[in-house]
């Protein structure tokens, strides 16, 4: 008895095991056939209110950039800055360019 329990027992497990490679091709031609579907209604959940204040108008007030009188005194103290700039360049050149004889 125990001899064919191990006898079945080896040819299931032979059976179960990999069996051999075969390459085939398959074509299959499939009939649809309308059923019916019950789903459930899609479930809806409306979202809160939100309340958005518009937005608070912008007012700039003229600041000092637009007055006339500034704007000459920036461009005057600029003339001045650039005017000792070309002097101060002007001394250097002289002072590397000079042959000065000591």
């Amino acid at each position: 008895m125990r001899s064919i329990l191990a006898a079945c027992a080896l040819a299931g497990i032979a059976v179960m095991g990999p069996g051999t490679a075969q390459a085939r091709v398959n074509v299959d031609i499939g009939i649809g056939i309308p059923g019916y579907a019950v789903a459930p209604p899609p479930v809806y959940y409306e979202p809160a209110p939100v309340y958005v204040a518009p937005p608070q108008p912008v007012v700039v007030a003229p600041g000092y950039y637009d007055d006339w009188r500034e704007q000459r005194w920036r461009e005057r103290k600029w003339r001045e800055r650039e005017w000792r700039e070309q002097k101060r360049r002007e001394r250097e050149w002289r002072h590397w360019h000079e042959d000065h004889d000591d």
